[in-house]
């Protein structure tokens, strides 16, 4: 996934109102720039911290510029939390994630369960529909290892209880985490700061979702679906 237009670098001058972030940037321009992230993004919200943002031109924005990357840790960041699903929807049409590829379609929002929808619905003659939904991860409080999520997640834990009925009712349901960073090679679920969900994610794995996690690579330029990472806490499946 290119960004449409080069980003401009600054430095974080404070993010708040968890929308809004101002940014300085090089330039000496001081900017409001709109921030596409509800989580904690623990880590990634001090002053001071190198930061990236892209420009829209559409007259009907009520703020130009978009934040999309921090430096923290020596690397690049992605806090843009819309863009897993944009990088998921690309590795899908040219069938990148190997566990998910040969659908012969990918529906996206699709309702299903409680007034949910489901990000991508996988479907293929003779094969059962799989349920995939994406999240996006970028704590890293342990060197190496990627938490989600960074705060208390309900909604994310419904989509968890949803995933395991569409298994029970015959289907193929996946979970999948993006980690928009380049220095983790591990994921776990942070039960410190929601241990709902952490128990969640063990019991759906348990009832049979699929858990895959992705890392990326990032630049000013570009950001990309990369390697596999393990999940340090799935559960052990006789062989």
């Amino acid at each position: 996934m290119h960004f449409p237009s080069p980003l401009t670098r600054g430095a974080l001058v404070q993010r708040y109102k968890r929308f809004f972030a101002d940014v300085a940037l090089d330039d000496g321009t001081e900017i409001t720039a709109h921030c596409p992230n509800p989580g904690a993004m623990l880590g990634l919200n001090t002053p001071g911290l190198r930061a990236w943002v892209s420009r829209s031109d559409d007259p009907k924005r009520k703020l130009a510029h978009t934040l999309e990357l921090v430096e923290a840790d020596g690397g690049l960041v992605g806090i843009n939390t819309m863009h897993p699903n944009r990088l998921v929807a690309e590795a899908l049409t040219a069938d990148a994630i190997p566990e998910l590829a040969g659908y012969a379609s990918h529906r996206r929002e699709v309702r299903y369960g409680a007034a949910s929808r489901i990000d991508f619905l996988l479907e293929s003659p003779g094969r059962p529909p799989c349920w995939l939904e994406v999240k996006n991860c970028h704590l890293m409080r342990e060197p190496g290892l990627a938490e989600f999520p960074d705060c208390v997640a309900a909604r994310s834990l419904k989509h968890l209880n949803e995933l395991s009925t569409m298994v029970a009712e015959g289907h193929r349901a996946v979970m999948l985490f993006v980690v928009q960073r380049t220095d983790c090679d591990r994921f776990a679920a942070c039960a410190e700061l929601d241990p709902a969900y952490a128990r969640g994610l063990l019991e759906a794995a348990e009832a049979g979702v699929e858990v895959l996690v992705r890392g990326c690579t990032i630049s000013p330029e570009a950001v990309a679906l990369a390697q596999a990472i393990p999940w340090r806490d799935a559960p052990i499946r006789p062989q």
